[in-house]
């Protein structure tokens, strides 16, 4: 009797850490979040999504994605529930303007816009660039309004922000703006060639501050071969500035070169020094990851984290690659939870 009641026990307690492994395995984001696929409408193809909300209806702001890409430039999408989406027209319906392909000879479309609002606007900063090029410009265009039915609706080109060109130790890639609580407005850019950099933003006009030069470097992965760190996003909650960013490659031919992840570092300050949850300094190659491929879905990443104070959202938009369906990028968002003060996928 006293041996089988140990073994009873033995069980109980087994089922018991099973449970507990499984469950901070998912808190700690090890798990799967790819079990079902829940957007509906126009999700692909979509690539580097960024989001805003304005009223009830959320914006999302895309990469020109070829085939699919044809004279129109930086499509938008648009949904009043983050779940079923629709297109909802482009920024450049002309397609790119004249002055970004002056200054990339070659440029076949617009990639990686980011979404912000300060100063009464909504502003998209936006990259100019061909693949493995260090030739590359961000652009920014603003609008008064995201709502194509407001007569106020338009459009204005702003021009370059910043621009690299070969032998720099950056490259003007995947642009993200931030909004600090005591109002001052930071770009942070970069993709491989020396990792992530930002620079303080004119909220007057969206262009560089004169009044500040400085050059942060925010996030580098030394000693990995060509350095595969883009796509950052800035975000603040409780007393931590989180940057977000996405490792290694995406969007190869060859799917199986595709091991695009999504990983995160935080710090005190917004210009760092960002660590990740092992302490390890992101510009000694920290960062800790969110999301990576599963088979099912690969490749996830280009993401931006959107954390909305006026509503509480708290999530991840991004991209991940279907392998039921050749590699097609897909549009996903993903709850952020916040566990001792780190962000973890949610459903």
């Amino acid at each position: 009797m006293l041996l089988l009641r140990r073994i009873a026990a033995a069980c109980l307690l087994s089922v018991f850490l099973l449970s507990f492994c499984a469950c901070a395995a998912y808190l700690n984001g090890r798990l799967s979040p790819f079990s079902s696929y829940s957007l509906t409408g126009d999700t692909y193809p979509v690539l580097d999504p960024s989001v805003i909300r304005q009223g009830s209806t959320y914006y999302a702001f895309t990469t020109d994605v070829a085939p699919a890409a044809q004279a129109a430039s930086l499509p938008i999408l648009c949904s009043h529930d983050k779940v079923n989406w629709s297109a909802c027209g482009s920024i450049f319906p002309a397609g790119p303007p004249a002055w970004v392909g002056r200054v990339v000879p070659g440029l076949s479309g617009l990639w990686a816009p980011d979404v912000s609002f300060f100063q009464g606007e909504f502003h998209v900063y936006y990259t100019g660039s061909t693949l493995e090029s260090q030739q590359s410009v961000i652009g920014l265009v603003t609008n008064t309004t995201l709502d194509p039915r407001n007569p106020a609706y338009k459009w204005v080109d702003r021009g370059p922000v910043i621009e690299s060109a070969p032998g720099d130790d950056f490259n003007a890639l995947d642009p993200n703006v931030f909004l600090d609580t005591d109002g001052t407005v930071w770009l942070t850019y970069g993709s491989f060639w020396s990792g992530i950099k930002q620079r303080q933003i004119d909220p007057a006009s969206g262009l560089l501050a004169s009044w500040n030069q400085t050059r942060y470097d925010l996030a580098a992965r030394p000693g990995v071969p060509n350095d595969p760190i883009e796509g950052a996003s800035l975000g603040h909650h409780g007393s931590y500035y989180y940057l977000f960013v996405s490792l290694d490659y995406c969007c190869n031919t060859d799917m199986a070169m595709n091991d695009y992840k999504q990983a995160v570092g935080r710090a005190t300050s917004p210009h760092g020094p960002f660590f990740d949850e092992d302490g390890t300094a992101m510009m000694n190659g920290g960062a800790t990851v969110l999301l990576q491929g599963d088979g099912t879905w690969n490749a996830p990443g280009g993401g931006t984290a959107y954390l909305d104070a006026g509503n509480g959202d708290s999530f991840l938009i991004f991209h991940a690659h279907s392998s039921a369906h050749n590699g097609r990028p897909y549009a996903w968002i993903k709850n952020l939870q916040w566990i001792s003060d780190w962000p973890v996928i949610g459903q």
